[in-house]
């Protein structure tokens, strides 16, 4: 897949501002395509847009293919008639800095349920009209997402292999009674996902019309605890119990001294082959009606695993499995065509990945903090990078720019004090800078690479810390929660985006396939 030399943003939707406690995708969403749009951006990179679970990470979701209803505007369904005004009292006194994912989900949930018991009630026949026709058109996951997201709260939240073993392990006649007995809620959870399509595909209509294009996030595990395990048990690796045998992770790294333990069961491809792959293919299919460009996560997993014994404490006792990539993507090519892919080839990346990467031509990823802990060889410089390729300043997983060249030998860190000091010198005499304005440094190292697309996380664009870091690899608490404010995104910022665009030939819009916009409208 060719991309024309052009530049986005790496931003979260939960990210943005506004005053429920978290982004979502009512006008602040559309303000921030307007900065890009500005900026010269033609790219908006997110993470998973998947309703979350253990952790609140967007990489550890209760569905592959449902979206996440805390992202669901409550103005947008003010305007729609689902609410009104008053229905929004009170409002929590909500931090603008961070999101409190528990009082989130408390508010909102409140709100969803109103909105619906306001639907059950309304004359408007095009809205039901419309709603069945969603029903039909996602019946294919949205059945069993529904029936998965009830009956956990009927369990107190409980994972599925903890209900009784006519629910757990899906017995006919036990889930069809489900069915009947809980009927209402599951009008619900089916009317919640259908108020998060209709406001994202107004959303994405609207980047296009802007010139900017999606590019989302496929992580290649699932949960244990999701629907897609719940409904799929024999493509995945587990025993009688419904137990995983084996789960996943990666080894040591420059994320983790004992690699990092993700605990995700593990495919059983060989089961998976036997009909063409065609959960994967339904995956991909799903993504394309959401997004542009499917970025996935953990690119290597397609070439091999790292396996963990169930039950180990960390990462360091796994062992690589082999994975058949080249067989699926020649499937996935062979159903869909040309799919407009990029892939994270970080980490442990051996010549079985890159060949796989790159006899599909699937660009890579290039992370300029990543570049200055070796010698001139080290891929991440700049000198080093290749077309087909994707540039960045850093990832969700990395510090900020300048809590990198901030940063001191410590808990967490992987580095230890002389190795810090080296690298920083490095970077200060590869971009002659001062380390005044380092993030500016990195940005324009980013945009002057000959990489064909450059993305730049937000955090890095605004100048940001440590403390603004999405996520730290390895650790269970504080992560996915940051935020900006409403003012940091100004005229002044905008024009010198433009400008190193512009200067940097990066102010090339990408153009979707038609194949791969959706064109469904919701009313």
């Amino acid at each position: 897949m060719k991309f024309p030399r052009c530049s986005g943003v790496l931003l979260h939707p939960t990210s943005l501002p506004g005053p429920y406690g978290i982004g979502d995708l009512g006008a602040e969403a559309y303000q921030f395509v307007d900065f890009l749009a500005d900026s010269g951006q033609h790219l908006w990179q997110l993470l998973p847009l998947t309703p979350t679970g253990f952790g609140d990470s967007p990489y550890q979701c209760f569905s592959a293919f449902a979206g996440n209803p805390l992202l669901i505007s409550p103005e947008k369904l003010v305007e729609q008639g689902l609410l009104n005004e008053k229905d929004l009292q009170p409002l929590p006194r909500f931090s603008v800095e961070k999101v409190n994912f528990g009082k989130v989900i408390e508010y909102k949930k409140k709100l969803l349920l109103q909105a619906f018991e306001n639907f059950k009630s309304t004359t408007e026949t095009a809205l039901r009209a419309d709603f069945l026709a969603f029903c039909h058109r996602m019946a294919g996951w949205l059945e069993d997402y529904a029936l998965f997201r009830v009956l956990k709260e009927e369990h107190g939240g409980e994972p599925w292999n903890r209900w009784e073993k006519a629910l757990s392990h899906r017995d006919k006649n036990t889930l069809t009674e489900a069915k009947d007995r809980l009927s209402d809620q599951l009008e619900a959870e089916k009317f919640f996902q259908y108020l998060f399509f209709k406001q994202w595909y107004a959303l994405r209509e609207y980047c296009h019309s802007k010139k900017v294009s999606i590019i989302g996030d496929t992580p290649i595990f699932v949960a244990y605890d999701s629907a897609d395990v719940w409904e799929h048990p024999e493509l995945f690796k587990l025993n009688q119990d419904g137990e995983p045998t084996v789960i996943a992770g990666v080894p040591p790294d420059y994320f983790s001294a004992t690699g990092q333990l993700w605990g995700n069961p593990l495919y059983d491809w060989e089961e998976m082959s036997k009909d063409g792959y065609k959960w994967w293919i339904d995956r991909f299919k799903a993504m394309l009606d959401v997004v542009d460009i499917v970025r996935i996560d953990h690119f290597r997993g397609f070439a091999a695993c790292w396996e963990i014994p169930f039950g180990d404490k960390t990462a360091q006792r796994g062992r690589w499995v082999e994975v058949p990539g080249r067989e699926f993507f020649t499937a996935l090519k062979k159903e869909l065509g040309e799919v407009p892919i990029i892939v994270e080839d970080l980490g442990v990346i051996t010549p079985d990945v890159e060949a796989l990467r790159d006899d599909f031509g699937f660009p890579g990823m290039r992370v300029l903090q990543m570049g200055f802990g070796t010698d001139s060889c080290n891929i991440d410089l700049p000198h080093n990078h290749v077309r087909n390729a994707v540039v960045y300043t850093g990832t969700h997983d990395n510090d900020t720019a300048v809590g990198w060249f901030n940063s001191k030998a410590g808990a967490g860190s992987t580095r230890d004090a002389s190795q810090i000091t080296v690298e920083r010198e490095r970077c200060m005499r590869y971009f002659k800078s001062n380390g005044k304005e380092i993030h500016w440094d990195f940005i324009e190292a980013a945009y002057s690479s000959v990489c064909d697309l450059a993305i730049i996380p937000l955090q890095d664009i605004l100048g940001l810390g440590s403390r603004s870091r999405m996520n730290l690899p390895a650790s269970t608490e504080g992560n996915w929660c940051w935020r900006f404010k409403s003012d940091n995104l100004s005229p002044e910022l905008s024009g010198r985006l433009k400008n190193l665009i512009e200067f940097y030939g990066r102010d090339n819009a990408y153009q979707p396939s038609a194949s791969s916009v959706s064109q469904r409208t919701l009313v």
